[in-house]
Protein backbone atom coordinates (compact mmCIF):
# COMPACT_ATOMS: atom_id res chain seq x y z
CA UNK A 1 0.00 0.00 0.00
CA UNK A 2 1.62 3.79 -1.16
CA UNK A 3 1.75 5.53 1.52
CA UNK A 4 -0.22 9.07 2.07
CA UNK A 5 2.62 11.42 2.79
CA UNK A 6 5.35 11.94 0.30
CA UNK A 7 7.84 14.55 1.73
CA UNK A 8 10.80 15.79 -0.47
CA UNK A 9 13.88 14.43 2.21
CA UNK A 10 15.07 17.88 4.11
CA UNK A 11 11.97 19.68 3.91
CA UNK A 12 9.47 20.74 6.08
CA UNK A 13 9.37 20.48 9.91
CA UNK A 14 10.16 17.21 11.00
CA UNK A 15 7.79 17.33 14.41
CA UNK A 16 4.62 18.67 11.35
CA UNK A 17 5.90 15.42 9.46
CA UNK A 18 5.06 12.91 12.59
CA UNK A 19 2.26 14.82 13.33
CA UNK A 20 1.15 13.92 9.75
CA UNK A 21 0.99 10.56 10.26
CA UNK A 22 0.20 10.05 13.63
CA UNK A 23 -1.34 13.33 15.43
CA UNK A 24 -5.07 12.33 14.82
CA UNK A 25 -7.06 12.13 18.01
CA UNK A 26 -6.95 8.33 18.52
CA UNK A 27 -3.74 7.30 16.28
CA UNK A 28 -1.28 7.55 19.02
CA UNK A 29 -3.43 5.36 21.61
CA UNK A 30 -4.03 2.67 18.46
CA UNK A 31 -0.13 3.01 18.74
CA UNK A 32 0.55 3.16 22.35
CA UNK A 33 -1.92 -0.27 22.52
CA UNK A 34 0.13 -2.33 20.20
CA UNK A 35 3.04 -1.60 22.17
CA UNK A 36 1.66 -4.52 23.63
CA UNK A 37 1.72 -6.91 20.95
CA UNK A 38 -0.74 -7.87 18.00
CA UNK A 39 -4.06 -6.79 19.10
CA UNK A 40 -7.46 -7.69 17.03
CA UNK A 41 -9.78 -4.96 15.89
CA UNK A 42 -12.00 -6.31 19.07
CA UNK A 43 -9.61 -5.96 21.67
CA UNK A 44 -8.81 -2.10 20.28
CA UNK A 45 -12.29 -1.35 20.65
CA UNK A 46 -12.84 -2.83 23.86
CA UNK A 47 -9.79 -1.34 25.31
CA UNK A 48 -10.78 1.93 23.23
CA UNK A 49 -14.51 2.18 24.07
CA UNK A 50 -15.02 5.70 23.41
CA UNK A 51 -14.01 5.70 19.86
CA UNK A 52 -16.55 4.69 17.47
CA UNK A 53 -15.95 1.51 15.41
CA UNK A 54 -15.95 3.56 12.16
CA UNK A 55 -13.21 6.15 13.32
CA UNK A 56 -11.30 2.79 14.57
CA UNK A 57 -11.68 1.68 11.05
CA UNK A 58 -10.23 4.46 9.52
CA UNK A 59 -7.60 5.61 11.60
CA UNK A 60 -6.01 1.60 11.30
CA UNK A 61 -6.51 1.94 7.62
CA UNK A 62 -4.35 5.16 7.46
CA UNK A 63 -1.77 3.99 9.85
CA UNK A 64 -1.31 0.72 7.83
CA UNK A 65 -1.32 3.18 4.98
CA UNK A 66 1.36 4.85 6.19
CA UNK A 67 3.42 1.93 6.97
CA UNK A 68 3.23 2.30 10.76
CA UNK A 69 1.37 -1.08 11.21
CA UNK A 70 0.12 -3.79 9.51
CA UNK A 71 -2.63 -6.01 9.44
CA UNK A 72 -3.39 -9.74 8.85
CA UNK A 73 -6.74 -11.15 8.11
CA UNK A 74 -6.83 -14.75 9.24
CA UNK A 75 -8.91 -17.29 8.02
CA UNK A 76 -11.99 -17.74 10.34
CA UNK A 77 -15.29 -17.48 10.15
CA UNK A 78 -15.98 -15.12 11.01
CA UNK A 79 -12.78 -13.47 9.55
CA UNK A 80 -10.34 -12.20 12.64
CA UNK A 81 -8.47 -8.88 11.66
CA UNK A 82 -4.73 -8.25 13.63
CA UNK A 83 -2.78 -5.16 14.16
CA UNK A 84 0.86 -4.93 15.00
CA UNK A 85 3.30 -2.81 14.44
CA UNK A 86 5.70 -2.48 11.63
CA UNK A 87 9.39 -2.28 12.35
CA UNK A 88 8.78 1.44 11.75
CA UNK A 89 6.18 1.97 13.92
CA UNK A 90 8.50 0.25 16.24
CA UNK A 91 10.71 2.91 16.23
CA UNK A 92 7.81 5.12 17.80
CA UNK A 93 8.06 2.93 21.09
CA UNK A 94 10.05 5.26 22.72
CA UNK A 95 8.10 8.73 21.63
CA UNK A 96 4.83 6.14 22.54
CA UNK A 97 6.47 5.85 26.30
CA UNK A 98 7.60 9.18 27.01
CA UNK A 99 3.75 10.39 26.18
CA UNK A 100 2.46 8.13 28.57
CA UNK A 101 4.52 8.99 31.20
CA UNK A 102 4.48 12.69 30.75
CA UNK A 103 -0.04 12.31 30.70
CA UNK A 104 0.36 10.06 33.86
CA UNK A 105 2.06 13.12 35.39
CA UNK A 106 -0.52 15.18 34.45
CA UNK A 107 -2.77 12.89 35.86
CA UNK A 108 -4.60 11.74 32.66
CA UNK A 109 -6.69 9.16 35.01
CA UNK A 110 -6.63 5.26 34.15
CA UNK A 111 -4.04 4.19 31.85
CA UNK A 112 -3.96 0.08 30.70
CA UNK A 113 -0.50 -0.18 30.98
CA UNK A 114 1.63 -1.04 28.09
CA UNK A 115 5.13 -3.15 27.65
CA UNK A 116 7.68 -0.62 28.82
Amino acid sequence: MAKRHQYLQGTGCPVERTLEIIGAKWKGAILYHLLDGEQRFSELKRRMARVSQRILAKALRELEADGVIDRTVYPTVPPQVGYRLTAEGEKLRPALLAMASWGRARGAGPVMLAAE
